[in-house]
């Protein structure tokens, strides 16, 4: 006589929750990094910690880079870093370390964390500050001198390596 209104399934919560998760990550992290200019890219090229003159619009020119700014006490670098480091073996990747020291405190710290990827030390923030960057770790892809793509925080290898992907196939 009653008919049991059926319960929205635990899928479908599921599928919802993951959904507002999303949607609430992606605005954070729009507010974190919308000071980052899009339209006029600021000069991203320096001198590596290996004496190399590093260009990231250059290089971005075919392919995508990933420009990398990070700093030697960021805690969510930690995490983020080895992920860079991996997919320096494969991708461009131009890491700016900014407030973390000298060349030669950097350069120590990457040794002892075997990190390989070429890296400009913005000892004096100004490549942070042309880039509006104000939190680490913040993660730009770069192509045809363009900004493609743009997050900050923590991330993980799939997220960098679709914003890759995106960037290469546009």
């Amino acid at each position: 006589m009653f008919k049991d209104k059926k319960k929205p399934s635990k899928l479908k919560e599921y599928i919802a929750l993951f959904i507002f998760v999303f949607v609430i990550i992606q605005a954070i992290d729009m507010a974190r990094t919308s000071d980052i200019p899009i339209e006029k890219t600021p000069v991203t090229a320096g001198i590596s910690l290996n004496r190399q003159h590093i260009n990231a619009i250059e290089q971005s020119k075919d392919k995508a880079v990933l420009v990398y700014f990070w700093a030697t006490w960021c805690v969510a670098c930690k995490f983020v870093t080895p992920i860079v480091n991996w997919l320096s073996d494969d991708y461009s990747v131009v890491g700016i370390s900014f407030n973390s020291g000298d060349d030669h405190r950097v350069q120590r710290y990457m040794k002892a964390k075997g990190y390989h990827f070429s890296t400009i030390n913005d000892a004096n923030n100004q490549i942070s500050r042309n880039w509006g960057v104000q939190v680490a770790p913040t993660l730009i892809v770069l192509k045809g001198g363009e900004v493609k793509s743009t997050t900050s925080g923590l991330t993980t290898p799939m997220g960098i390596l679709g914003r890759m992907w995106l960037a290469n196939i546009k």
